[in-house]
């Protein structure tokens, strides 16, 4: 298999449940959904894509291939999801929070 595609696999294997993850963030709560809103969850999204893949190619470079070939791709796949859990777990707290004083 080719290095860029091994590189990559994480995300393309990953690509399916980020799609669903992402749609529901981007879709709850309902209201409201004006300009701002939309760029705070686009940002959002494209922060935790970015920060996954950053963390993918940091975790092969780490990955101490005495474990054999499967190890990089197991270390960077368990790094980036939790990268990506992460920034999108915070978004929504601050989205939240944001969301709460822009009514009260």
């Amino acid at each position: 298999m080719s290095p860029l595609v091994l590189s990559n696999l994480a995300l393309v294997l990953f690509a399916p449940w980020f799609i669903i993850l992402g749609v529901l963030f981007w879709i709850y709560p309902r209201q409201p959904r004006d300009m701002r809103r939309k760029l705070f969850d686009a940002t959002a999204l494209l922060v935790a894509l970015v920060a996954f893949v950053l963390t993918l190619q940091w975790a092969h470079g780490i990955a101490d291939r005495q474990y054999g070939e499967l190890w990089p791709q197991v270390l960077a796949t368990s790094l980036g999801y939790g990268v990506f859990l992460a920034v999108i777990s915070a978004a929504w707290f601050l989205r939240r929070r944001w969301l709460r004083n822009r009514r009260g």
